[in-house]
C-alpha cells in the first residue's frame, strides 16, 4: 500500500510541497504578465496585427490560474540520462525565469509515466507522489515506491479513489490527475491512428476524448492549429456539460458543436415519422443522390457553334460528348468538373483554328471560353445546382426518384420518401433533421467539403448512417476519434455495430478499443441497471465497477398521486449532501414535476436539448431524451416503464432507461407508481 499522509500543514515534505505550488503560482503569473505586455502594434500591417492580437489574447487566456485547484497534482522521481531528477506533474507547464521546468504538462512524454507505471514496469520511476487537495491548497500525499516494490499491477490508491468519487457540481471537469493506464494509452495515440471507443457508462470515454483533443494540440499543434480540431456531441446540454473541459487544460482553439449544428442548411419546419427518418438516415441514399445529381449532366442535342470575326467555329456533339464523358469520370466535384467545361470546349475551338492556319494563344482560349455561346452551351449541358434544388426536385418528383434510386430502393420506399402534398417552391419546403443529412451529401457531391486535422465523435451510436458520412467527410484527410456505446443507442437508426459505423465514416481500418472498468458509476447502480442488457444489447459485456464506495440504490414504490410527493422527498433528502441532484423523467412529465418542486421551495433548474442551464444550481430537471453523457451526484429516476415507453419500440425504450439509471455518480433513487419494466422487476 502506498504510503498516505493526511492532512498536516507542519509536516516538512507536505510543507515543501506547498512551498513548491506557490513558487508554481508566482510563476505562472509572471508568464501571464509577460504574454500581456506584448504589444500586438508592433506588427507590420493591420492585418498581422490583428492576428498577432487574436494569438496574444489566446495566450493569456491559456495561462489563467484556477485558485480553486492545485497547477500540479502529481510527481515522478525518475532516473534520465542526465541523473535523478524529480517532475512535478500538472494542468500546464510552467517554468521559471531561467525557462527551467516547475511544473510539466501532463502532455509532456516524461509525465508519460505518472500514468503507467507500475511495479512490473516501473518505467525508470522510483517514487510516484499523489497530493490531496482543497481549495487549492495541498493536504495531503501519498508515496508509492515502485523500486522496491513486489512485482505486480499498481497497488490501491486512497487519494485517487477519493478524487474519482469525491462529489461534482456545475460541468464535467477535466481527469489528469486520475488517467487511468488504459485510458491513458488512448490519449496518447498517434495524430494518424483513428480510434473507436466501446465504453460503458462511467468508464471516462467522453473524457477519454477531450484529453486526447488537448494531447494531439500539444503533440502536434503547428499542423492542427492550422488544420482544426472539432468536437461533435449529441445536443447542447450535453456540450454546456464538456465545454470547460479543454479550456481547463489551456486549449481554447477547440470548437464544440453537435451534429444538427454541423449540418445546418436550412430551416428545420417538420418532423418526419421514425420509418422516414431511418429510410432517410440510411447509406443507400448517397447512391441515389449522386446519381441525381450526375444525371443533370445532359446529352448535346445540337453542336456548339462559336462566332468570331467573320468565322464560326463548330464543335460537333460526338467531340462534346467526349468532352463531357471525359469530365463526368475523372473523379472531381460536379461544380470543379463544370468549371473546367468551358475551357475544354474552347480547346477544340483553338485546335480549330490552328488547322485554319491561325496562331491563337491562351488569351484566346480564355476569351472563347468567357464567350456567349459557350456560357450558353455550358448552361444547357451542365447546369448550376444547388444542394436545396437537387433534393427539392427528388423528393417531389416521383419520376425522377425513380430513375435515381433504381437499383437502390424499392417502390415502397420511393413512396415513402415522396413528399404527399410537394411544396410549390423551395422556398416553401418544410425540411427536417433528416433532410439535412441528404442536404450536405448533395453539397459535397457539388464541392468538396473542407477536412479538418482532428474530429472527436461523442455518442456516435446514435447517428445515423448519412450522419456519420457528414461527420467522416469532415476527417477525410485528418484522424478521428469515435466515442460510444452500442448499449446506449437510443434513435430508431442507432448502429448495432461499430464496423457499420466506421466504415460509413471512412475509416473501417481503426484501432479498437472497449472500456468496461466504471470509475464514476457504483456497482449498486450499474449492477441494477445491467440487468436491461440481455433484453436490449444481447452479447455485450456488463460494465464492472471498480468504485471502492458501492453507492446507494433505493426503489421507493407509492399510489400514482404520490409520486410527486415522493419526488420532492427523496429531492430534499439528496441535498442534504453537497454534490449535484439530476431529476430525470419523461419529457412530458417534467412540467408537474417541476411545480411540485417549486411549490415545497426546492430552487431547481432545467436542462433542454437545445441549451443548459445558464445558471448552476445544485438541482436539475433532465428529460429523459437528453440525460445523455450527463452525470450527477444523486439522480432521482421517475417512472422508468413511462421513460421506456415514450420511445418508439420496447428496445429503444430500454437502452434509454439504461442511459438514464446509469447518470448517477453515488446515489439512485427510483420513484414508482407503474410497474417496472421486466428485466429491473425484483
Amino acid at each position: 500500500m502506498p504510503t498516505q499522509i493526511a492532512a498536516r500543514p507542519t509536516d516538512p515534505v507536505l510543507a515543501a510541497e506547498q512551498a513548491h505550488l506557490d513558487r508554481a503560482r508566482d510563476q505562472l503569473r509572471r508568464m501571464r504578465e509577460a504574454a500581456d505586455a506584448l504589444d500586438a502594434a508592433r506588427a507590420s500591417d493591420p492585418l498581422n496585427a490583428a492576428l498577432l492580437s487574436h494569438v496574444l489574447a489566446r495566450r493569456v487566456a491559456s495561462l489563467r490560474d484556477d485558485p480553486h485547484t492545485t497547477l500540479f497534482f502529481g510527481r515522478i522521481d525518475v532516473t534520465t540520462e542526465v541523473g535523478e531528477e524529480t517532475f512535478h506533474i500538472g494542468r500546464r507547464h510552467v517554468s521559471d525565469g531561467e525557462g527551467d521546468p516547475v511544473v510539466v504538462d501532463w502532455r509532456a512524454p516524461v509525465s508519460t509515466a505518472f500514468y503507467r507505471a507500475s511495479p512490473t514496469e516501473p518505467m525508470g520511476v522510483h517514487l510516484r507522489r499523489r497530493f490531496g487537495v482543497d481549495k487549492g491548497r495541498l493536504t495531503a500525499y501519498e508515496d508509492e515506491r515502485l523500486d522496491t516494490a513486489p512485482a505486480g499491477p499498481a497497488v490501491h490508491s486512497d487519494i485517487l479513489a477519493a478524487e474519482i468519487e469525491r462529489p461534482r457540481s456545475g460541468p464535467m471537469r477535466d481527469i489528469v490527475s486520475t488517467i487511468q493506464p488504459e485510458q491513458d494509452a488512448i490519449v496518447r495515440s498517434d495524430l494518424t491512428t483513428s480510434i473507436c471507443v466501446q465504453g460503458a457508462p462511467g468508464t471516462g470515454k467522453t473524457a477519454v476524448g477531450l484529453h486526447r483533443a488537448a494531447w494531439l494540440l500539444y503533440s502536434f499543434r503547428a499542423g492542427l492549429e492550422r488544420a482544426g480540431v472539432l468536437v461533435v456531441g449529441p445536443n447542447r446540454a450535453f456540450l454546456d456539460h464538456i465545454g470547460a473541459v479543454l479550456p481547463a487544460l489551456g486549449e481554447v482553439r477547440v470548437r464544440h458543436t453537435t451534429v444538427d449544428d454541423l449540418l445546418d442548411h436550412g430551416r428545420v419546419r417538420a418532423t418526419d415519422s421514425p420509418a422516414v427518418a431511418t429510410l432517410k438516415g440510411d447509406a443507400r441514399l448517397a447512391p441515389v443522390l449522386r446519381r441525381a445529381v450526375w444525371s443533370q449532366v445532359r446529352r448535346p442535342q445540337e453542336a456548339l457553334v462559336v462566332p468570331r470575326g467573320v468565322r464560326r467555329w463548330r464543335v460537333p456533339t460526338h467531340q462534346v460528348q467526349e468532352v463531357l464523358d471525359e469530365l463526368t469520370t475523372r473523379g472531381v466535384r460536379y461544380s470543379a468538373a463544370r468549371a473546367l467545361l468551358p475551357q475544354r470546349l474552347a480547346h477544340h475551338v483553338l485546335v480549330q483554328m490552328e488547322r485554319a492556319g491561325e496562331s491563337p494563344d491562351d488569351r484566346v482560349q480564355d476569351a472563347v471560353a468567357r464567350s456567349a455561346p459557350v456560357r450558353a452551351y455550358v448552361r444547357d449541358v451542365w447546369p448550376a445546382l444547388d444542394p436545396a434544388g437537387v433534393l427539392f426536385s427528388l423528393l417531389s418528383d416521383a419520376e425522377a426518384l425513380a430513375a435515381a434510386g433504381e437499383g437502390h430502393l424499392s417502390s415502397e420506399e420511393q413512396r415513402l420518401l415522396l413528399w404527399r402534398s410537394p411544396p410549390r417552391t423551395r422556398g416553401s419546403a418544410r425540411w427536417t433533421r433528416a433532410d439535412m443529412a441528404l442536404l450536405d451529401e448533395v453539397a459535397d457531391l457539388l464541392d468538396r467539403t473542407p477536412s479538418l486535422g482532428h474530429v472527436v465523435l461523442d455518442e456516435a451510436q446514435d447517428n445515423s448512417p448519412m450522419q456519420l458520412r457528414a461527420v467522416g467527410r469532415r476527417a477525410s484527410t485528418g484522424s478521428l476519434t469515435v466515442l460510444g456505446d452500442i448499449a446506449q443507442g437510443t434513435t430508431p437508426w442507432a448502429t448495432e455495430s461499430w464496423d457499420d459505423a466506421m466504415r460509413h465514416l471512412g475509416r473501417p481500418e481503426r484501432e479498437q478499443v472497449v472500456l468496461d472498468r466504471g470509475f464514476r458509476v457504483p456497482g449498486l447502480v450499474i449492477d441494477f441497471a445491467a440487468r436491461l442488457l440481455p433484453s436490449m444489447a444481447p452479447g455485450l459485456g456488463a460494465p464492472q465497477s471498480v468504485r471502492d464506495d458501492p453507492g446507494r440504490l433505493d426503489v421507493v414504490r407509492v399510489d400514482a398521486p404520490e409520486v410527486p410527493a415522493a419526488v420532492v422527498r427523496a429531492v430534499v433528502e439528496a441535498t442534504v449532501e453537497p454534490g449535484s441532484v439530476g431529476v430525470i423523467a419523461a419529457d412530458t412529465q417534467l412540467p408537474d414535476l417541476g411545480e411540485a418542486l417549486t411549490a415545497a421551495g426546492v430552487p431547481h433548474g432545467r436542462l433542454d436539448a437545445d441549451h443548459g442551464d445558464d445558471e448552476d444550481r445544485q438541482v436539475e430537471l433532465v428529460p429523459a431524451s437528453v440525460a445523455k453523457g450527463l452525470e450527477f451526484d444523486r439522480v432521482v429516476v421517475v417512472e422508468p416503464a413511462a421513460i421506456a415507453g415514450a420511445e418508439p419500440d420496447e428496445r429503444t425504450g430500454l437502452r434509454r432507461l439504461y442511459v438514464v439509471l446509469t447518470r448517477a455518480v453515488s446515489e439512485l433513487t427510483v420513484v414508482h407508481a407503474d410497474p417496472l419494466p421486466g428485466p429491473l422487476a425484483g
